[in-house]
């Protein structure tokens, strides 16, 4: 099973990675907001995850990290 880390505090909210999400299970955290002031992106359900990295390779600041 796949696991996807996202650095939350790093995190600026351009939702690139949700946009390439093919299980559609990367979403914004309109809940939180980090240090920033920006709502951070998440992954809503973990077990769904291929681990395709689509959304690591997207991200313009190397938020997140995808482990197989």
């Amino acid at each position: 099973m796949a696991r996807v880390e996202f650095r939350e505090d790093r995190c600026k909210g351009c939702g690139l990675c949700v946009e390439v999400c093919p299980k559609h299970i990367v979403a914004m955290r309109c809940d939180v907001l980090n240090a920033k002031g920006f709502h951070p992106a998440g992954v809503e359900a973990m077990d769904q995850c291929i681990g395709c990295a689509f959304c690591a390779i997207m991200c313009p600041d190397e938020v997140i990290q995808v482990e197989k």
